[in-house]
């Protein structure tokens, strides 16, 4: 099952999940990585684009809470649904994505 939660949840949902180490995971392309990024506090932060996750799964630990994070909530859906598909218990897809992030959390971050 995936979680869906909001930017402003994020860190309450991870406090929610255990003692592990929090993950954010940001699916989107390199390009958007440079645009506009999320400031890593109290959680990992780890950019694997979504095309490039099959092959490089084996640097995720199923023991760690995991939010995935998009442009806009579409592609993070997929890949948080394909991780729990793949076994991960602890999986969350944060609603809105960079963009949410951007309007709810932190205007520091560019819109694009």
């Amino acid at each position: 099952m995936v979680d869906l939660v909001r930017p402003a949840e994020l860190l309450s949902w991870f406090a929610q999940e255990g003692d592990a180490r929090p993950l954010m995971l940001d699916v989107r392309e390199p390009w958007e990585c440079a645009l506009a990024s999320v400031s890593a506090q109290g959680f990992e932060l780890l950019a694997i684009p979504m095309g490039s996750l099959p092959a490089r799964l084996a640097e995720l630990d199923r023991d760690r809470p995991i939010a995935c994070l998009c442009h806009h909530g579409v592609r993070s859906m997929h890949v948080a649904a394909w991780l729990a598909q793949q076994g991960w218990d602890c999986v969350a897809n944060i609603e809105g994505g960079i963009d949410a992030w951007a309007r709810e959390h932190d205007p520091q971050v560019p819109r694009y």
